[in-house]
Formats: C-alpha cells, sequence, structure tokens
C-alpha cells in the first residue's frame, strides 16, 4: 500500500497521501475522509472521496498509476466546414469564423452559441416587427409616420436598429470580414455589405439630408434602409439557428453507441470476492463475471462458463452466436441465457466499440463539406456587386452633375443596398423545410438538410442485407419430416421443446408453429446442450432438437436429410434436426425472409441509374441467396464494420456519390461516411442517430421516395435562389444610375422595398409547391 497516513497528535502540521490523485492532504484542513478495512483515508477534495468509495481496490492496489500513464490528452476541436483548423480546446475558426466542435463528436455541456444566437435572434425579430409596422403601415392603410410625425420616426427607426446591428448582427459581421481576410467571398461577404451599408447610409442620412440632392428627398426626408438591415440580420439568424441544433443533434449517434457499454463491471478480485467496479477502472487482464442479460463490459475472452452472444452490433446478423471457454466476446455485445467469466484484453479506446465510436466521429468529420448554393452564387455575386457599385461611383464622379460626390455615394450604397436580398435568408430554409414536411408524410425522416442535395446526386447505393434488404428477425420457413412422421406432429414436438429453451431461434419455432395450428404440449426433464440444442420428455417421448453435433451425440442416423440440409443451407437457411425416440422424426429450416416490396424497389433505383452494392457481415452463399433474385449489381459479403466504411469511402475516391443504408450498429461507421447515410426507422437506433435520412417503415421504397424528393428539392432551391438574386439583380443597374440620363430619375427606395418583398413572395411561394409533389 502507498498511502502514508502521519495521525500524530503531536505533529500539527500532519498530513495524508490522497490515494486517487497523489496529492498531500492536511488532516487539519477538513477535507472528505474516510475508513476502509479500518483504516483512514483523507482526501484532496470530494471527487477523489467519491471515486475511491465507488472502487477502493482499484486505488489501493496501485492499478490507477498504471491508467494515469495512458491517460488521454485535452479534447481536439476542429471546424465542421474547414476540417484542416484543429486545436486544443473550443474557441472559432480563423477562416469562417464558425464555432469549433470536439473531434470526439460528443460536446460536455450546452451549445453556448446556439444559446447566443437564440437570444440574438429573439432580439433582432423583437426590433424587427415594430420597424415593419412602421415602414409599412402607410401601404396598408395605417398613417403610422402621419400620427407620430417623421422626423420622431426616423429616430425611433434608428433606437430599433442600432442594438440589431451594432450587438446582435456582431457575429456575422465578424464572419463577413474574416470572409474578406481569407477571400472566401461567401454570403457572410454579401450580408456585411448589405446591411453595413444599409444601416451606415441610413445613419448618414438622418443626421446629415441637407447633403443629399433634393431630387432624392420624400416628405423633406431622405429615404432609409433601417429596417431592411434588422429584417435580414434576423432572417439570417432564423437559418444560423435551425443550423445549430441540427448540428448538435450529430452527437447523438455518439452518445447512443457509448451507451452500449454498461457503466460498470463486475470484477473478481484474486481473493475470490467480487464487486461491481466502474467501466473506466477495468483494466486488461482483470477477471469480470458477465450474467445472463447483461452488457459485455469490454473486449476479452471467456475462461469459465458458456452462453449465446448477440453480437449484432458487430455483425449484424440477428441470430445470437454461441459461446464458450477460449471464445472472444465483444464489449458492448449483449449475453443472453448463460453467465460466464471472462478475462479482459482490451479496454477503453482499444475496445471494438470504442473503436467503432471513433470510426463514426471520424466519418463525420471528414465528410467534404456541401457549400451552400447560396454561398456559390455569392462567390460570383459578391465580387460583381462590389465592382458594380465602385463603377457607378466612379462614373458619377467623372459624368454626374453636382453634387457630383453626393450622387456618386448614393449611387454605390444604393447598389450595395438592393444586391443584398431579404429573400436570400428563406430561399433554401423554406424549401428544406416544405420539403421535410412532404417527406414526413410518405415515412421519409430528413434530419439534415444538405443530405437532400447529396441525394439527388447519388450514383451507387450501398444496402446492408439484414433488416434493409430483408426483414431482421428470423423465421420458421420450412418443415420437412421423414416418411412415417406428419408434419404437425413434428412442429408439435419441436415447438413444445423449444417452448422452454431460450435459444435464439426458439421464439421463431414457437411463432411458427401457433400459426401452422400445431399443439404445444407440457415437457418435462428438460436440458439445453449450449452450442448443439435442447432435449426432453414429451408425452412419454425422448424428444431432441438441434445441430448434426448434438444429432451425432445421440447416435441419430441424419444421412436421409444430408443433401437437403446442404441445400438448404446454401439458400441461407438455419437448419435444426429433430430425433423422437432416438430416431430421426425430420428438420426444421428457420431464415430472415426478403422484404416483399425490395425487388420492385431495387428495380426504380436501377431505372433512376444507381447502382446497388450488397455489404453483409453474413457468408457467400446466404449473400448470394437474398442478392440473386433481387437482381443486385454487386454483393460483398463476410465484411466487418470497418470494412463497410472502407468500402464506402474507396467509391468515394474512385468519384462516386455514395449512399449506404443500413439499420444496425455494425452500420453506423459506413453510415457516417457515406455522401448519404439511410437509416431504416425499424433499426437501432445509433444507426438512425448516424444517418441523414431515417425511413420509418424500414422500407426500400423509402429510398425511391427519398431519391424524387430530393430532385424534386434541389431543383427548388435553386429556383429560388434565382428569385431571391433576380429582382435585386435588375434593381443594380437601376441603383447605379442608368436612367437617369434618359428620365432623370434615381432609384426610389419604394423600388427597393417592392423589389426585396417581390424576392420574398416569389421565394415563399414557389417553395410551398413542393407540398404537392408526388412521390
Amino acid at each position: 500500500m502507498n498511502t502514508h497516513i502521519d495521525t500524530s497528535q503531536d505533529a500539527p502540521d500532519a498530513t495524508a497521501i490522497d490515494p486517487v490523485c497523489g496529492m498531500t492532504v492536511r488532516l487539519d484542513a477538513g477535507k472528505p475522509q474516510c475508513e476502509h478495512h479500518g483504516t483512514d483515508y483523507h482526501f484532496c477534495n470530494p471527487k477523489c472521496h467519491t471515486r475511491f468509495v465507488a472502487d477502493p481496490f482499484f486505488y489501493l492496489s496501485g492499478n490507477n498509476k498504471k491508467k494515469q500513464k495512458s491517460a488521454p490528452k485535452n479534447a481536439m476541436y476542429t471546424c465542421p466546414m474547414d476540417p484542416e483548423v484543429v486545436q486544443e480546446g473550443p474557441g472559432t475558426c480563423p477562416v469562417c469564423g464558425m464555432a469549433l466542435e470536439p473531434m470526439d463528436g460528443v460536446s460536455d455541456g450546452p451549445n453556448h452559441e446556439l444559446i447566443d444566437f437564440t437570444r440574438r435572434l429573439w432580439v433582432s425579430i423583437a426590433a424587427a416587427v415594430p420597424l415593419l409596422i412602421l415602414t409599412m403601415g402607410p401601404m396598408l392603410g395605417l398613417p403610422i409616420r402621419e400620427w407620430i410625425g417623421e422626423t420622431t420616426a426616423l429616430w425611433t427607426e434608428f433606437a430599433l436598429a442600432t442594438p440589431v446591428v451594432l450587438w446582435a448582427g456582431m457575429p456575422l459581421f465578424h464572419r463577413g470580414w474574416t470572409s474578406i481576410k481569407t477571400w472566401n467571398l461567401n454570403m457572410w461577404t454579401l450580408i456585411m455589405l448589405g446591411v453595413g451599408a444599409a444601416y451606415g447610409y441610413s445613419v448618414f442620412a438622418m443626421l446629415f439630408p441637407d447633403l443629399f440632392p433634393d431630387k432624392m428627398l420624400m416628405n423633406g426626408h431622405v429615404p432609409v434602409y433601417f429596417e431592411a438591415s434588422v429584417v435580414i440580420i434576423a432572417l439570417v439568424f432564423v437559418g444560423q439557428v435551425l443550423e445549430l441544433r441540427a448540428r448538435e443533434k450529430t452527437g447523438d449517434a455518439i452518445r447512443a453507441l457509448l451507451d452500449l457499454a454498461p457503466k460498470t463491471a463486475r470484477r473478481i478480485n484474486e481473493d475470490g470476492t467480487e464487486y461491481d467496479a466502474p467501466l473506466e477502472n477495468i483494466l486488461a487482464g482483470d477477471q469480470l463475471r458477465v450474467r445472463p442479460g447483461e452488457s459485455i463490459p469490454v473486449d476479452g475472452e471467456i475462461i469459465e462458463g458458456s452462453s449465446s452472444v448477440d453480437e449484432s452490433m458487430v455483425t449484424g446478423e440477428p441470430v445470437p452466436v454461441e459461446k464458450q471457454v477460449g471464445d472472444k466476446v465483444t464489449g458492448g455485445t449483449m449475453n443472453k441465457n448463460g453467465g460466464f467469466i471472462m478475462q479482459a484484453r482490451h479496454v477503453g479506446a482499444d475496445t471494438m466499440l470504442a473503436k467503432i465510436v471513433s470510426m463514426v466521429a471520424s466519418a463525420q468529420r471528414s465528410r467534404a463539406p456541401i457549400q451552400s448554393l447560396a454561398d456559390r452564387v455569392a462567390s460570383y455575386f459578391v465580387p460583381t456587386v462590389v465592382a458594380a457599385a465602385l463603377i457607378a461611383m466612379v462614373l458619377w464622379l467623372i459624368f454626374g452633375p453636382d453634387p457630383a460626390l453626393a450622387f456618386a455615394i448614393v449611387s454605390a450604397v444604393s447598389v450595395l443596398i438592393i444586391a443584398c436580398p431579404c429573400a436570400l435568408g428563406l430561399a433554401t430554409p423554406m424549401s428544406i423545410m416544405t420539403a421535410t414536411g412532404r417527406g414526413a408524410q410518405v415515412g421519409v425522416l430528413i434530419k439534415e438538410a444538405s443530405a437532400l442535395e447529396r441525394m439527388a446526386a447519388v450514383d451507387t447505393l450501398v444496402i446492408d442485407k439484414t433488416g434493409t434488404l430483408t426483414q431482421g428477425r428470423p423465421v420458421l420457413s420450412d418443415v420437412v419430416p421423414v416418411d412415417h412422421m406428419i408434419e404437425k406432429d413434428l412442429l408439435s414436438m419441436a415447438a413444445s421443446l423449444e417452448k422452454g429453451s431460450e435459444h435464439p431461434l426458439a421464439d421463431a419455432i414457437v411463432q411458427g408453429a401457433e400459426e401452422r395450428g400445431a399443439m404445444i404440449s407440457k415437457i418435462s426433464g428438460f436440458s439445453a446442450l449450449i452450442g448443439k440444442g435442447v432435449k426432453g420428455d414429451i408425452l412419454g417421448r425422448q424428444v431432441a432438437l438441434g445441430n448434426a453435433a448434438l444429432m451425432r451425440n445421440l447416435e441419430v442416423d441424419i444421412s436421409s436429410l444430408s443433401a437437403r440440409a446442404d441445400d438448404m443451407r446454401v439458400g441461407g437457411k438455419t437448419v435444426m434436426f429433430v430425433s423422437i425416440d432416438g430416431a430421426l422424426a425430420g428438420m426444421l429450416a428457420v431464415q430472415d425472409p426478403i422484404r416483399p416490396s425490395s425487388a420492385n424497389a431495387i428495380a426504380e433505383l436501377h431505372e433512376m441509374g444507381i447502382k446497388i452494392i450488397m455489404a453483409t457481415g453474413d457468408n457467400e452463399a446466404t449473400a448470394q441467396a437474398v442478392a440473386g433474385p433481387l437482381g443486385i449489381d454487386q454483393i460483398v459479403a463476410g465484411v466487418m464494420p470497418r470494412d463497410k466504411q472502407r468500402l464506402v469511402e474507396n467509391l468515394k475516391s474512385e468519384g462516386h456519390v455514395v449512399a449506404m443504408a443500413g439499420d444496425g450498429i455494425n452500420d453506423a461507421p459506413a453510415l457516417a461516411a457515406a455522401d448519404v447515410g439511410i437509416a431504416m426507422g425499424s433499426g437501432a437506433d445509433v444507426a438512425v442517430e448516424s444517418a441523414g435520412i431515417t425511413l420509418l417503415g424500414g422500407d426500400l421504397v423509402g429510398i425511391v421516395r427519398a431519391r424524387k424528393l430530393a430532385v424534386a428539392t434541389l431543383r427548388n432551391i435553386k429556383q429560388n435562389l434565382f428569385f431571391a438574386f433576380a429582382y435585386n439583380s435588375a434593381g443594380v443597374p437601376i441603383a447605379a444610375g442608368i436612367l437617369y440620363p434618359l428620365t432623370g430619375t434615381l432609384l426610389s427606395p419604394m423600388f427597393a422595398a417592392a423589389a426585396m418583398s417581390l424576392s420574398s413572395v416569389s421565394v415563399i411561394t414557389n417553395a410551398l409547391r413542393l407540398r404537392r409533389l408526388k412521390l
């Protein structure tokens, strides 16, 4: 024991060593303490005390020092839009200004950027509503400005707009300035220029109206754009808050995976005593007891006992696997009907579950960010608008009438103002919002807006077998009696025996017997032979059901059915033999059936030009039995979770746009790595969380619907962006003064307001057309 305790009453500075962290603790400092096996231990803080009480053996044996040597570094953060940006701890991206996210995909505590942006959104809305009433009132027959006076109205607009622009809009200005410094011109550049020009010009026009030409005055005052600057900021924050809420949910897949492992493991000490220790304190070499129905805590090897283990997390297959002494088990998988003692081999970050977590987090980070269509348009639109503003200013300075400088400034600012479309903030969100609602009506749930854009371009679909092409649960498919046996009697005996069994396939046999009207009798002398089958007495007869090994042990000749059994196995079925009183009575077969709709759905996907690849953890023969009748283009059998992810990554490296459809925990890394992850709603929660699209019915027809919806939505977004930019683009030359030589008029603020309103109405009306989309 490495704990030092000095309890001498003669020493006023008596100290002890904290057994958890190793710090020196003064005994007269009132720190936490506890007694264990007759010895007092002292701690530097309550956290160390809590850890010690939970697992005294771990700390008193010196194992904590082994753990400290391999302690992980502080969490690393990266930018979702610029993955090359990596730093220790949270912060903001130096390229685009977005908040960095943890690289492990899980963030502790609240999302401070979401909280901050939500607050700024409500402030912006609170100011935008009265501003719109004040400026649009006269058009609606409310002469508010006449009631309070034009001067008071202007100062009221200034008072409402100033906190929004100078406080709420600061993060947007920061991103816009960053985009200029890095010359990554995007929507933030456009917003910064438009809002800045609108607000700056309005303040100047309100304070110094005498400096403007008389032709620009309306009711004795220069038109201002306070409401435009505030509405633009509010619309942008609506989109940002929705995006942040969606991004916050990407960590749910990681949390769902972490929840698969138990929080504690039952450690067996060298003296034979047992206790539940925190999972993080388990080290390689520890002996652990796993009881029926418990999750296996870490990767290891069975050294005593036997059981069946549900390994669908790793293989995706629905049938549990029999485990005996010497077999390896995986942390996070579920122990079924037996208990055993295992020795830990891999713990912490070395376990299979931890590696799957790492793969999912890595795939989510490495997914190439799809730049929004608005940004792509803005990358060309921004320099064009700035050039137009500068050209207009220069031309007015050279050829304009007196005061030339005033006309030049007004024209340049007008170009920047009208070029910032209010509808830009609505163009994509309105289409996405309408499309997600339409998709939900037909069982297609869209978790990520960008998934719709990518789904429209998919040319390769990788699908899992179990639960995707098939129903994901075994059913009784064949009952084959020998010549002298009646089928219903054979099924009655088998179901009666399996009624008391915990065998993984027992439910399928019992349910199949009930559906076929077979009677189930009482059983006595029941015994289960792990890895072989079950036997017992039914109506005075010795009945056994199991594999060929059990029949050999009972000296039952199965040669008459061997050839047919081999054919069934090639077809992907699991075969079990039945003997009665030492003689072969027949055999049963269980399989995971193909979904009725799979064939038609695959045919439609082929018509859309999509290549279908089936990736499964099952063997080649079973995979071919499913893929052959469905006309699947390519089969990849016997794959592990990492292999599925590599398959997806290789396809992407070849230039394919890849969608992955799956329903199991083993599919999560591939779902996250694919351009589009499609989860079957009937599958594991972690698969649903790793995917951008979820099909509620778990039916491949949903993929066809998702594709149609994606194509229509992307087309709708492009139309909306046209409406968002078209009216304003048409207004740019007018704002620059192209009509002045012909008509002697400059841009009217009414024209700017009409252009902004018309573009917004056009965007909303067009987006709502998606509600009538036929899927």
